[in-house]
């Protein structure tokens, strides 16, 4: 059986059993071998280039799946349907456009998400699109931390506030402070370089009100 780090794992149980799931951006196929090792129906794990497609074969032969199938494709492209898309390890811009080129999207459609940049952004964008973060889970890699998304796609249109761009639907305390600590990074940066200070302060304050979130839910917890 296939052992998965904390990173892909986290997006593997957010992912349906008894579904067809595209694994978008599959590298070695790991993840898409485990997911049918693990109750998927069936996997398709695609790739935009040959060399890891080549490399996903091989697992796919190595682990003796039959219900993986190998899929040259620029991001959906090519896929014609999938009932869970996986997509891990990318930006949040790029996730979006992927996303946003989705051919056979329905209500029942479900996206993994794990952004390695532009979490804010991807949020932003995936409300302005007409889709709806359902959950978000944390994962630990040693000392990184990383947020998986399950999304759905409502087609209800809106503008998440710059908090809810930051926090998404987020209930790990150590992931909050952490957000919380890099804006206030960001913060001091702004102020050695010269950038206006009410910028600085609303980096501040939007750390502070994270930071209460994180005390709340640590109260919670105990």
């Amino acid at each position: 059986m296939i052992s998965l780090d904390s990173r892909l794992s986290t997006a593997a149980s957010l992912c349906r059993r008894g579904v067809t799931i595209c694994d978008v951006g599959t590298d070695h196929a790991l993840l898409a071998c485990y997911l049918a090792q693990h109750g998927a129906k069936s996997v398709i794990a695609s790739d935009v280039r040959e060399g890891p497609l080549n490399a996903a074969r091989r697992t796919i032969a190595q682990y003796g799946v039959k219900n993986v199938t190998a899929a040259l494709s620029d991001g959906l492209d090519k896929i014609d349907f999938a009932d869970d898309v996986v997509i891990c390890g990318m930006g949040g811009e790029l996730i979006m456009k992927i996303i946003s080129g989705c051919r056979f999207l329905s209500e029942n459609t479900r996206f993994i998400l794990q952004p390695m940049t532009k979490a804010d952004t991807l949020r932003r964008e995936l409300y302005r699109s007409g889709f709806e973060i359902m959950e978000e889970r944390t994962a630990r890699d040693g000392t990184r931390l990383y947020t998986v998304m399950l999304v759905r796609y409502t087609g209800v249109v809106s503008e998440p506030d710059e908090l809810f761009c930051l926090c998404g639907k987020i209930t790990d305390p150590e992931m909050l402070r952490h957000i919380s600590g890099k804006l206030r990074k960001n913060a001091a940066g702004m102020e050695q370089s010269g950038t206006p200070s009410q910028q600085a302060q609303e980096l501040r304050r939007l750390a502070d009100t994270i930071d209460g979130q994180a005390q709340r839910l640590s109260s919670t917890e105990v």
